[in-house]
């Protein structure tokens, strides 16, 4: 069972990732329009990046303890680009905020593909 866990790990981050952006964040706009959509997810992400960043960890712990290789890079890939995210938030608010559309794009899109990545990789674990 504990070879597994690795594996079941991933797919609740991939499933949380999933659910995030493909149905919470869109939800929220729709309903809430962009002016308190905007607040209520800036509370929302930072939450979602530490919680993927623990899955990831304890993905990495479960597949270093099975000597799970592959899985063990899912692991730490995913707690890495969970903990950069996070910290890039304030910087892409304040670049929100202070009207840097240039830099708030910039700083997005490497949210943005980060999370991509990490959706596809823990997608993948359940392959390898």
């Amino acid at each position: 069972m504990t070879t597994n866990l690795s594996v079941l790990l991933s797919g609740i981050t991939a499933g949380i990732i999933l659910f995030q952006t493909a149905v919470i964040a869109p939800t929220v706009f729709r309903g809430l329009g962009p002016d308190h959509a905007g607040p209520f997810l800036r509370k929302v992400f930072p939450t979602f990046f530490v919680f993927i960043a623990v899955l990831g960890l304890l993905t990495l712990g479960s597949a270093v303890t099975n000597d799970l290789i592959l899985q063990s890079w899912i692991g730490g890939v995913t707690a890495l680009f969970a903990i950069c995210a996070y910290m890039i938030i304030p910087r892409t608010n304040k670049a929100r905020d202070e009207g840097h559309e240039k830099s708030f794009k910039r700083l997005h899109n490497a949210s943005v593909i980060m999370t991509v990545a990490m959706l596809l990789i823990n997608l993948s674990s359940g392959f390898i």
